[in-house]
């Protein structure tokens, strides 16, 4: 199977690195998986970082629900600074439980 990139987001620059988050489907092992990673380009280095996540091809279908069950309006911050309980559990009307911070 061949690499496929998804796609890009850049997260910015600083001091002289860029830092670039890339969304793609990579095989490493012989195992598929969604490859979500900062990649860097810089005078001294260029290419993947440690910084990232791989979600197996058999979990996929688990992460892509969770996605897509954000909605916009879960991403506008609305200046409590703090979130409800702190029970753990995966349906949708438990999503906001945990307060993770903001890199």
């Amino acid at each position: 199977m061949a690499d496929k990139e998804i796609g890009k987001i850049n997260k910015g620059e600083f001091q002289g690195t860029v830092t670039d988050v890339v969304v793609a489907v990579r095989e490493y092992n012989g195992r598929v998986g969604v490859d979500i990673r900062e990649y860097t380009t810089s005078d001294k280095y260029t290419g993947p970082t440690k910084k990232g996540l791989r979600i197996p091809a058999d979990r996929f279908a688990d992460f892509k629900r969770m996605i897509n069950s954000i909605s916009e309006s879960d991403l506008v911050a609305d200046g409590s600074g703090s979130s409800g309980s702190s029970s753990s559990g995966s349906s949708s009307s438990n999503r906001n439980q945990e307060e993770l911070p903001d890199y």
